[in-house]
């Protein structure tokens, strides 16, 4: 091979090299804006935090693990039982770690929000509940006089997980505030009773290991600012 070859090979070399490390670095420099605009640095974006948050970081505090399973239906409520039993069963089982290893919150808003009720008010405004949630009482086309959720059964999407199961494993509730105003007015304009005594009785009857949130749209995006996995359920 002629030196002229040889010194053609050896600039287009330097000349693929010098590209690729002008790639490099611009990969680089994208990542970096792209932290930047996290916040991963300190120099982006960071969220303003709120006291009506501040759960969310008290829940979080010292845990491996953060997840947020968020439901809109009454099927996604019931299914975002079954998730939650799943993750920590695939946590025990495949990485032998333990429940106590999460900060889990399950939230029930729009369709799901009845949910979050106890027994009680399922008893009185079941067949309200059950039109919006669309569940009925097993093998029947009844509304459900308690809340579903506390029945053990394989029939819904939570497979037998029921909410008392679930928080003893240290799972947290969130309902909506905002749905359980909307489910008050449906109540009142029905049966001609007072909307904001609904409301006040429906806030009163929270399941247990729950909490009211202004809205669940925003406590589901606050929880990511908070570094929790978000997973819908439906």
């Amino acid at each position: 091979m002629s030196k002229e070859s040889n010194d053609q090979r050896a600039r287009r070399r330097r000349f693929l090299t010098g590209m690729g490390m002008v790639a490099t670095g611009a990969t680089l420099a994208a990542s970096t804006q792209s932290a930047n605009a996290q916040g991963l640095d300190g120099g982006g974006f960071l969220p303003k935090r709120h006291p009506k948050d501040s759960w969310l970081a008290e829940l979080a505090g010292g845990k491996d693990h953060r997840v947020f399973i968020d439901s809109a239906t009454g099927t996604g409520g019931t299914t975002a039982l079954n998730y939650a039993n799943n993750i920590l069963l695939g946590h025990r089982e495949d990485y032998g770690g333990a429940d106590s290893d999460y900060a889990m919150v399950v939230c029930f808003r729009h369709a799901a929000t009845s949910l979050g009720f106890d027994d009680a008010m399922w008893e009185k405004y079941g067949q309200f509940f059950s039109r919006v949630t669309r569940i009925t009482a097993p093998n029947s086309d009844e509304p459900p006089r308690m809340n579903p959720m506390n029945i053990e059964v394989s029939s819904y999407g939570n497979r037998g997980n029921t909410l008392e199961i679930i928080r003893n494993r240290g799972i947290q509730y969130a309902v909506c505030n905002k749905a359980t105003r909307s489910m008050s007015n449906l109540i009142a304009s029905n049966t001609g009773s007072a909307a904001e005594e609904i409301f006040q009785e429906l806030k009163q009857h929270n399941i247990r290991t729950s909490r009211f949130v202004p809205a669940g749209v925003v406590a589901t995006t606050r929880s990511q600012e908070y570094g929790f996995s978000l997973l819908y359920a439906g």
